[in-house]
């Protein structure tokens, strides 16, 4: 058989097993109205507002560096794992790598990016003006 009937056979497959159990649920899944039925589980406790939370910008700032500093970390490990195969062309790569990983970090630590303190609003005067508004601040 051609590969591309095997593959629609496949897919006509999957398709079908959805539609079943997705019918096959609807048909023999519990129907009830209850008061609380379509509120959100608290573990037994009543809402006590909106889920909908604004978070502050540093969280924000606070997960982009841990990404950033994570997937440097993941390939500093890698090279780590394999430095014998690399030779000296990757120990040249992982060093311009970390150099690269230290001039950023400098640069956020000298605009004032990592200062959470009652001064931490340097981080605007480093920003272009045309992204930041005075309505944004507020």
């Amino acid at each position: 058989m051609p590969t591309i009937v095997v593959f629609l056979l496949y897919v006509m497959g999957a398709v079908f097993l959805v539609a079943f159990m997705l019918g096959a649920s609807h048909v023999l899944g519990e129907r009830h109205e209850a008061r609380f039925r379509n509120e959100p589980f608290e573990s037994g406790m009543p809402l006590t507002g909106d889920a909908r939370v604004r978070y502050s910008a540093h969280f924000y700032m606070i997960a982009m560096f841990f990404v950033i500093f994570d997937l440097d970390a993941a390939f500093i490990i890698t090279y780590a794992v394999a430095y014998k195969e690399l030779g000296w062309p990757g120990y040249i790569g992982i060093a311009v790598f970390i150099g690269l990983l230290i001039a950023v970090l400098a640069y956020e630590w000298k605009i004032g990016a990592l200062d959470f303190g009652p001064n931490g609003k340097k981080i605007i005067g480093a920003t272009p003006k045309n992204t930041i508004t005075e309505k944004s601040l507020e």
